[in-house]
């Protein structure tokens, strides 16, 4: 399954999908108890320049139909911002197969390194089902590969969702980097991605629908479902 996958988007098409997507995102704000505001994520990334992370977590988004989404696109590039501006040392992509037979950190991860994003700072977590267990799981494997200072970027509908989680749950030092509007819409975007999504397949893939109920899959979302014997005493998984 899967083979080279090619994405293209002309410069003109990209601005106007981008545009779309913020204004589809403007029109949201006034939902604020449901999102980081943008001045609030603007002064998030302020303090994140400030200092520089060992490691960065991306939350992961289903890869289907043999494209990414703009959510997807966002994320990812996002983190390439966040790279090449020092604030970032590592990044670690984070998701399993579960609405779709691809690894959804794979497939991020393959992007990251199409887009500019070295090898050898890219990292996967590939056990997560939920955004709750993003972050949960990537602490701990972060932890485990001996990083120190770890954040967490995303859209700020997801961070708004996860940040009593974090707090409560992982750890109050994680620092919070949520898209900035503006900022990601200036970032370059290559007109051209070429990846061999086979290398992110999941022979075994059986649906996350399939597997769980809809109240287990909504316990998930509350981080209910979390495992902790995964990435005790230093263990990684099998990747």
């Amino acid at each position: 399954m899967g083979g080279d996958v090619l994405v293209l988007f002309s410069d003109t098409n990209r601005q106007l999908c981008m545009t779309r997507g913020i204004f589809v995102l403007l029109l949201l704000l006034p939902l604020s108890s449901c999102l980081i505001s943008q001045d609030n994520c603007k002064e998030l990334l302020v303090e994140a320049e400030a200092q520089t992370f060992d490691v960065v977590v991306v939350p992961g988004i289903p890869y289907k139909d043999g494209s990414w989404d703009m959510l997807m696109q966002g994320r990812v590039y996002w983190s390439k911002y966040l790279y090449d501006r020092g604030i970032a040392k590592h990044i670690m992509y984070s998701g399993s197969s579960v609405y779709s037979p691809y690894y959804e950190a794979k497939i991020m991860a393959l992007y990251a390194a199409k887009i500019g994003i070295p090898d050898s700072v890219i990292f996967t977590e590939i056990r997560a089902e939920h955004s709750t267990e993003n972050i949960y799981y990537s602490y701990k494997k972060a932890k485990n590969l001996g990083f120190e200072s770890v954040a967490l970027a995303t859209d700020p509908f997801q961070a708004k969702m996860l940040r009593r989680f974090i707090n409560k749950k992982v750890d109050t030092s994680i620092a919070l980097i949520p898209f900035v509007y503006d900022t990601l819409s200036q970032v370059h975007q290559d007109s051209v991605i070429l990846i061999n999504d086979s290398s992110a397949y999941n022979p075994t893939y059986v649906s996350l629908v399939k597997r769980e109920s809809q109240w287990k899959r909504m316990m998930g979302t509350r981080g209910k479902n979390i495992n902790e014997s995964y990435y005790e005493n230093g263990a990684l998984e099998e990747e």
